[in-house]
């Protein structure tokens, strides 16, 4: 039975399910991730037939460049640092103290994770433009201020909305590594007599600074990839950094070669700096193993704030309150006025603009209908591609499977501007097909883009299905192709349905890849957002990024509720 089953999995000894399963991975992979990367540094070294550096120095050269990777820099380490600290110190209040309804603290610090960053920048534009914002209005001509208290477009303000939206990458991994840890060494230090302070500084941070590091970069990683919070707050006040300096490029000189080119050097730049962090962050990862977790159970160590319990739960509310409610607030209440700018009182406020987007608005109706049927039609292209080639990664005996692993995983870790360069030069008619301003080079970016979402899903629900029962399956007589259908894909069905939804809920507010591929009749919801906006139809981008939110968060809750079920039936 098992040198059957085995022979399956490699191959059943010819070209059988096995090796068309491996020929569809590799070529899928090729095609949609390999060629445009690939591109994107063939374009910028190479022109007129040979090896050109010349022309990519005079680029890096460039004013505008120098000053946008500076930019780059700057907002990604402000960020990075603003949101390491924020993260680390939620994670240490609700994984390791006594502090009131952490539960539910803990699940609302995880808000921003789904809300998409430039719809959070809209809103306090909203709140803290210098002369029409609210709150900057509320201060000067109720208080008597005369200045505005805070610029919004600026480099702080920039870093701050980004901090908002970006800490629970280091709140997640360090509250995991919080909950698994061996309270052992806190303990002796605290029947030797010392304080929570020296036992946090001393012994805590320091056995979790490995999962505090990798937190960190990857928010640094995001930064430099960032285009929708800095084109919404800083394109206004001539702050560029490298996403948004391709996008003005391209689209102002509707995507002339120069442009192409200069983009495709400001691209790998993006690319050889994310290579960088993600070699960093593997490096902390190797070094950092300290041996934190036990082989036994234990429930941690609950430091006891004393006198600090209400203060510092205040703290977390009036955090939670300014940070996500009021910008949320703001987005629906703005969404409602007849016009901007107007206060907020019963008679300014109504549904018209909501009922116009949804029923009358023939750009924001296409632009949900479009984001909706990208959504699905990537999720499921990915889901099923997904479980494909992640059997082959995790089930089939075959050389090279860990490129096809490298080259799955590595749209996750190249920028959403990068795909999109190179998937507009892989596909805009220089190699046979144009899909250039249609809806499919969108299709072919999502692909691309959310790939490594449906691998991680798919291959964990893989790595559970014993390969016995394949082998048994084949030993029976069941052709390769059976076994796949009647028990593979049964098994992992809950991890499909997750990659599904992964993929779903993302490119609903996804603006960075869609930005650079949009033609006037193939906009996204977060497209359309962000070309209102900057029309000066603020009522109108409030109320489709209002709607945006709902569906964002229903479908979140829909996830949940599935995963909770799951859970519970195999409990």
């Amino acid at each position: 039975m098992s040198a059957r089953g085995a022979g399956g999995l490699r191959g059943g000894g010819g070209f059988g399910a096995a090796g068309v399963i491996l020929t569809l991975s590799i070529g899928i992979l090729i095609i949609v991730v390999a060629v445009p990367v690939l591109l994107i540094f063939f374009n910028a070294f190479w022109a007129d037939g040979s090896f050109n550096v010349r022309d990519v120095i005079r680029v890096l050269r460039e004013p505008d460049t120098y000053q946008a990777l500076l930019n780059s820099l700057l907002i990604a380490c402000g960020t990075t640092t603003g949101s390491t600290i924020i993260g680390t110190f939620f994670a240490w209040l609700v994984t390791r103290t006594d502090l009131p309804f952490k539960r539910f603290m803990k699940g609302m610090f995880l808000v921003p994770f789904m809300l998409p960053s430039f719809i959070g920048a809209l809103a306090w534009k909203m709140l803290f433009s210098p002369r029409a914002g609210y709150i900057n209005r509320f201060f000067m001509d109720t208080l008597g201020f005369e200045n505005p208290i805070f610029n919004i477009y600026s480099y702080a303000g920039i870093i701050a909305v980004e901090c908002m939206y970006l800490f629970p990458f280091v709140f997640i991994q360090v509250c995991g590594a919080l909950e698994r840890m061996d309270p052992t060494l806190e303990e002796s230090a605290r029947i030797s007599g010392a304080g929570l302070f020296t036992i946090t500084t001393r012994i805590t941070i320091p056995l979790v600074l490995p999962s505090i590091l990798s937190g960190a970069l990857l928010i640094m990683l995001y930064s430099m990839a960032h285009f929708g919070t800095v084109a919404v707050l800083g394109i206004e006040n001539g702050i560029f950094n490298i996403p948004t300096l391709i996008y003005e490029r391209i689209h102002q000189s509707a995507g002339s070669f120069a442009s192409i080119r200069t983009g495709t050097v400001l691209a790998s730049v993006l690319v050889v700096s994310a290579a960088c962090i993600i070699w960093l962050q593997n490096r902390i990862l190797t070094r950092g193993r300290y041996q934190i977790i036990a082989g036994k159970s234990f429930r941690p160590m609950e430091l006891k704030l004393r006198g600090l319990r209400l203060p510092l739960l205040f703290f977390c509310v009036a955090y939670i309150c300014f940070t996500i409610v009021l910008p949320t607030v703001v987005i629906f209440l703005v969404g409602g006025l007849k016009t901007y700018g107007l206060p907020f009182t019963l008679e300014n406020l109504s549904l018209a603009n909501y009922k116009f987007i949804l029923f009358e608005h023939k750009l924001t109706r296409d632009a949900i209908f479009n984001s909706v049927s990208l959504g699905l039609g990537a999720a499921l292209i990915t889901m099923f591609a997904g479980v494909m080639i992640s059997y082959v990664i995790v089930k089939m005996k075959t050389r090279g499977k860990g490129i096809l692993e490298f080259l799955g995983m590595l749209p996750f870790s190249v920028p959403g501007s990068v795909i999109a360069l190179g998937v507009i030069l892989a596909w805009s008619g220089k190699y046979g097909i144009n899909l250039y301003n249609t809806v499919w080079i969108i299709l072919v970016a999502y692909i691309a883009r959310y790939m490594a979402f449906s691998l991680k899903a798919n291959s964990a629900a893989l790595e559970q299905v014993h390969d016995s029962l394949v082998e048994a399956a084949r030993a029976s007589g069941a052709s390769m192709w059976q076994a796949l259908r009647d028990i593979v894909l049964p098994l992992v069905r809950p991890g499909m349905l997750a990659a599904f939804f992964l993929i779903f809920l993302p490119s609903l507010r996804e603006l960075t890849v869609s930005i650079m591929l949009y033609a006037p009749t193939t906009r996204t919801i977060g497209v359309a957002i962000y070309t209102l906006n900057e029309d000066g139809e603020t009522v109108i981008s409030a109320a489709l990024a209002g709607v945006a939110l709902i569906l964002i968060i229903s479908g979140q809750t829909l996830i949940n509720r599935f995963t909770e079920s799951a859970s519970s039936g195999k409990g």
